[in-house]
């Protein structure tokens, strides 16, 4: 099997200037890889270049063995991602937006996978309204319901914790580690150490300091300069 994502000497940036110094990782299937920090180091600029959502400055970047094309249908179905943007259509319900995901990715029984994505992340009780009139907190764990119901081979989470209470990070741990455990690859742009001891199996630092911490899914640390 080969690597779900990689990225060789890929620098990031706008207008023509890097954010941060170049970064190289390979990522196999079933890993999450958490990308930590300080603010402003360039971590949600690697994720959305990773993404496709901006052109890298330079460096290679490929995922499943292909080039990023975010134009590709068939990217777009490898790749889900989480960043922080509250966009929805504003005349859909919580459950309609879900619903529209779930059918949009063939699942076999949509009505049943947006039931359960409701009930894990709390969201019953608000099924049937749009997402405008929610609480912040709400609106963004519709956002991560969206991003784990959909099949995907890369997932990618910029900083998914934010707005979430303690019991909500410590199930958002969880699913990420069953994605993991299923073949999924997570990118996870986190600023929770509890959340990357808990979800990551390797750490790319964007920074010049690399802190290694001792985890207990056993994390490998990575230089990002």
């Amino acid at each position: 099997m080969g690597e779900a994502l990689e990225a060789d000497r890929l620098l990031v940036g706008y207008a023509g200037r890097p954010v941060c110094g170049e970064v190289s990782f390979r990522m196999m299937p079933g890993e999450v890889l958490a990308v930590v920090g300080f603010n402003g180091a360039g971590k949600s600029t690697v994720a959305r270049t990773v993404a496709g959502r901006q052109e890298p400055l330079a460096g290679e970047l490929r995922v499943l063995g292909l080039p990023v094309m975010p134009d590709s249908a068939g990217f777009r179905r490898q790749v889900a991602v989480l960043f922080d943007e509250d966009v929805f259509f504003p005349s859909l319900t919580i459950r309609e937006h879900l619903l529209l995901v779930a059918r949009g990715h063939s699942l076999g029984s949509p009505e049943e996978a947006v039931d359960a994505e409701l009930g894990f992340f709390g969201l019953e009780d608000k099924a049937g309204v749009v997402p405008d009139v929610v609480s912040s907190g709400q609106r963004r764990r519709l956002l991560l319901a969206a991003a784990f119901i959909r099949p995907s081979s890369l997932l990618i989470l910029d900083e998914p914790e934010q707005r979430l209470d303690p019991v909500m990070r410590e199930g958002l741990a969880e699913r990420i580690r069953q994605r993991a455990d299923a073949g999924t690859a997570v990118v996870l742009v986190t600023h929770d150490p509890r959340l990357l001891v808990q979800a990551a199996t390797a750490c790319l630092v964007i920074d010049e300091v690399v802190e290694q911490v001792d985890t207990e899914r056993g994390a490998q640390f990575i230089a990002g300069s």
